[in-house]
């Protein structure tokens, strides 16, 4: 009993902290969960204390929604909130039977059993404070902590879901809480990319990108990330790794710091630094209206040869616009057309 003591003592004090997160694709079916319980496993015996955010299952979400529409079009929101959150309990259950099977310490905890405090917004949930005590305790135990994502619980012991994409929130807001090392958000895609993949034939993926770039490409409607968690991340400073549940390629690194694993100088304290990373533009992200491009990158305002192409390719191509704006890191254009996916590539290869 003391060696085991010792030992969780030990863990405690020399192991880093990191946080996963894995997407509704990544847990689709029995085959995935198992791809995922494996890489779990990977980051729990490379000596790290494992929290492990999840979302539902495949389309699980999707298909609650579908089946209260069937009843009503105008659902109460709190009974709606307290049925989707059901899809998150399956998932974490389901992975936590999976890796005690396997030999494994683990636990599965919901957002009230955790203490993710939430206002009482439903179906929208802001996160208000978080509660360290029980996830210390399960990892200082040695326990892997699988968590389920998109939920919380508000001052009235009411369950409340954080909206689509609410998982990503969830996990940088335990990361911050816990003041982990890392935070990866693993999907379907390797990471962000010059462009939407499905898309653009030719998109490359980014090495890095900075907080401030990611939210505007997430708030263009990119679904890499959810927007709000972006802002979690770079308010407490948690380096984020987008990468691919199906591949062990290198992802994508989020963050500031230059005392981070981004090693670049700091993007948003050294704007006008020489630093050739920061300078670039990052994406072009059609918007879902099909009449907005918006072009990303702090390179948009350092570089005029940038806007000269912009301009130039509008030009060649007649294409009509109702406004531009230019800010700091994007070039927001609303055309008076449908900005199709041939045109959108045309553009790509312009820029990239």
């Amino acid at each position: 009993i003391k060696f085991t003591i010792l030992y969780f003592f030990i863990r405690c004090i020399f192991m880093d902290t990191i946080v996963l997160k894995f997407g509704g694709s990544s847990l689709a079916n029995d085959k995935n969960l198992k791809n995922v319980a494996e890489k779990i496993i990977d980051y729990y015996n490379s000596n790290n204390r494992v929290v492990v955010v999840l979302s539902a299952q495949g389309k699980t979400t999707d298909n609650l929604i579908g089946e209260v529409n069937n009843l009503t079009q105008s659902p109460n929101k709190r009974e709606l909130d307290a049925l989707l959150s059901v899809g998150e309990q399956i998932s974490i259950t389901k992975m936590s039977i999976l890796l005690n099977s396997m030999g494994y310490p683990t636990i599965s905890l919901l957002g009230w059993q955790v203490g993710i405090f939430t206002d009482e917004e439903y179906s929208e949930a802001k996160i208000e404070k978080i509660a360290k005590s029980r996830l210390e305790k399960e990892l200082n135990e040695g326990k892997i902590v699988i968590i389920a994502g998109f939920q919380g619980i508000d001052d009235k012991n009411n369950i409340t879901t954080l909206g689509r994409g609410g998982s990503d929130t969830t996990a940088i807001a335990i990361a911050a809480t816990l003041g982990a090392k890392k935070c990866y958000i693993y999907s379907d895609v390797e990471g962000v990319y010059t462009a939407d993949p499905k898309k653009i034939a030719n998109a490359k993926q980014l090495d890095k990108i900075s907080y401030e770039e990611m939210r505007e490409i997430s708030g263009e409607g990119a679904k890499v990330l959810h927007n709000r968690c972006v802002t979690i991340a770079e308010k407490f400073n948690v380096p984020i790794e987008t990468k691919s549940t199906f591949s062990n390629k290198k992802g994508t690194i989020i963050c500031n710091s230059p005392n981070t694993i981004c090693g670049d100088a700091d993007m948003n304290n050294n704007k006008n630094a020489e630093n050739l990373e920061a300078k670039k533009i990052k994406s072009i992200v059609r918007n879902k209206n099909l009449s907005r491009v918006s072009i990303i990158g702090y390179g948009c305002t350092y570089d005029n040869k940038i806007l000269s192409k912009v301009f130039k390719f509008i030009i060649e191509k007649n294409l009509k616009i109702f406004n531009i704006n230019i800010d700091e890191c994007k070039i927001t254009i609303n055309f008076k057309e449908e900005i199709t996916d041939s045109i959108l590539q045309e553009f790509h290869d312009v820029l990239f």
